[in-house]
């Protein structure tokens, strides 16, 4: 059986001991602990084996000692024990030292790091992290059109540490890819592993079952000719193998029928050229502005044009006089002008961010969305975050960041909902959405009692080495988290209709950790802060 090999430290995802083992492949910050829990346990294998060396080192001290002793005593046994003391020290041992000796063997230095990794055992990382894990390396393969090289080798943007992965471990991606029958990616880590292996690397999965999942796959893609290709190199590895005999069979008679549909005689050979992004064409998906928006989250088609940047201004914003803010106004960019959204800058200090992550750490749970027919929250796989939800009462920090936020947009915070911190994990990203709810589900606040989502205030809590930005497909922007700042706009019309161009993004975060918190405000207590208007204007 093939010896089960993990994924190395650029996809390794962990659990921490915050809370019960849940999808930790989620969140950045819940897995930063286990980092720690994985020293403590090779020290403690350290230990163990430092255990077993030196009973090993007593045992063959012993084994010298009786070896000498033993060629003395039967070169001439009565010789030997004619002299009284050997024969008292022949019974001696053999009643007392032997058993001793039994006793040392008998020890098993591995309890200590036995029980250390039972007490470990329970946090760690289940199956479906490691397959959410694989997936997330997949949606960041797509999304910032990474090849598996590229991945194989750690060369990601912004990355300082090394971090490879093995031909075992692209066989566990693309067989992760096959089982999902996402074959697209199955081809991409097959191949990969195929390319490593047939540079030499060492590794314990067999050749031919490499070309087994990758001549399927391809099959799978809609590329015969290139399937036999590789069956053959199956065959030719093994000829007894079970399946491939039958699926070249199947795939030559296949080809022979398209052949003869197409009026043709002879097929050209498959290409020599290796597989690769681009190769074949990624299947369409459920999100129609998926182009546009994994484009912008690669920095590509962002409409930010000479004309719309001129009309862009930075200045103090003090609340219209808010007296906490007359002192010491914040300091306001425009970051698109139609909607209209701006970034303040030092929204939040560092220590204000600390704190909050510490309330928000033990608290993290898989974030969920509205679901629009129910109302009700549920996860989803277009969502891949932790979060939590902090009360203003729960402590000064949290109820003096509600009070600024509301300084600085001048709406009320009482019937706000509660400031959601959220943590991004491996690949972590919202896909495109929207913070309204839609005509087409007017039950999704309901049990709120406040109304809709007026507006949205963003607290970007973290630098992001690569990837993390906050993109609106709709027209173009691309917004990047830097510590400390926040974004704001308006999710509705003065009208109260919603402005659909704010569907927006959270783009999969590349290299880095991305921590932000929201604070979506509602309709309600809004009348004379944010007049209704009859019109669709800003």
């Amino acid at each position: 059986m093939r010896k089960h090999l993990s994924l190395p430290a650029l996809a390794l995802v962990c659990c921490c001991f915050w809370g019960i083992q849940a999808e930790v492949y989620t969140s950045i910050g819940q897995m930063t602990d286990l980092i720690y829990t994985e020293k403590e346990l090779v020290q403690s294998l350290k230990e163990y084996i430092q255990a077993e060396e030196s009973k090993l080192a007593a045992v063959k001290s012993w084994a010298n000692k009786l070896d000498v002793l033993t060629l003395a005593s039967t070169a001439d046994p009565e010789v030997y024990l004619a002299h009284p003391v050997n024969a008292y020290k022949l019974m001696k041992r053999l009643n007392t030292e032997w058993s001793e000796l039994e006793s040392l063997v008998l020890q098993d230095p591995s309890d200590g790091f036995i029980s250390n990794m039972t007490v470990h055992r329970q946090y760690f990382p289940d199956e479906e992290d490691e397959k959410g894990a694989a997936k997330a390396l997949m949606r960041l393969q797509d999304t910032y059109k990474l090849d598996s090289e590229s991945f194989s080798k750690g060369k990601l943007p912004g990355v300082h540490h090394n971090a490879i992965l093995t031909v075992d471990d692209c066989y566990d991606m693309g067989k992760t890819a096959y089982n999902e029958a996402d074959y697209y990616h199955a081809v991409l880590w097959m191949q990969q592993a195929l390319r490593q292996m047939d540079a030499g690397e060492e590794h314990v999965v067999s050749k031919a079952d490499v070309l087994d999942y990758l001549s399927y796959s391809v099959y799978q893609m809609g590329d015969l000719p290139r399937a036999i290709e590789l069956t053959r190199r199956l065959v030719a590895i093994d000829s007894s193998h079970q399946r491939a005999g039958g699926n070249l069979r199947y795939f030559e008679k296949l080809l022979s029928k398209q052949l003869k549909e197409l009026n043709q005689e002879v097929q050209e050979p498959a290409t020599e050229e290796p597989i690769q992004l681009g190769t074949y064409k990624r299947p369409k998906d459920y999100l129609p502005e998926r182009e546009i928006y994994e484009g912008l989250c690669r920095g590509e088609g962002v409409k930010m044009t000479s004309a719309r940047r001129s009309r862009l201004y930075c200045r103090y914003h003090d609340g219209n006089r808010n007296p906490r803010l007359l002192l010491q106004p914040m300091k306001e960019e425009d970051e698109w002008d139609s909607p209209h959204i701006v970034r303040y800058l030092n929204a939040l200090s560092d220590s204000e961010i600390e704190k909050i992550k510490e309330l928000a750490k033990p608290r993290l749970a898989r974030a969920t969305v509205r679901d629009p027919k129910t109302g009700v929250l549920t996860t989803a796989n277009y969502r891949v975050s932790k979060s939590a939800w902090l009360e203003g009462e729960e402590d000064p920090v949290i109820e003096r960041v509600n009070q600024r936020i509301e300084d600085i947009t001048g709406l009320t915070t009482q019937t706000a909902e509660l400031l959601q911190i959220a943590n991004y994990g491996v690949g972590g990203q919202y896909e495109p959405h929207f913070d309204f709810s839609r005509k087409d589900e007017p039950d999704a606040f309901k049990t709120l009692g406040t109304g809709n989502r007026v507006a949205t205030f963003l607290n970007y809590m973290s630098d992001v080495e690569a990837g993390g930005a906050t993109v609106f497909p709709d027209f173009g922007a691309a917004i990047y988290p830097k510590k400390g700042t926040a974004v704001f706009w308006y999710n509705l019309f003065r009208s109260g209709e919603g402005d659909y161009r704010t569907r927006h993004a959270a783009c999969p975060v590349l290299v880095g950790c991305k921590w932000v918190s929201n604070k979506w405000i509602h309709e309600r207590g809004q009348e004379f802060r944010r007049p209704c208007g009859l019109t669709e204007v800003d």
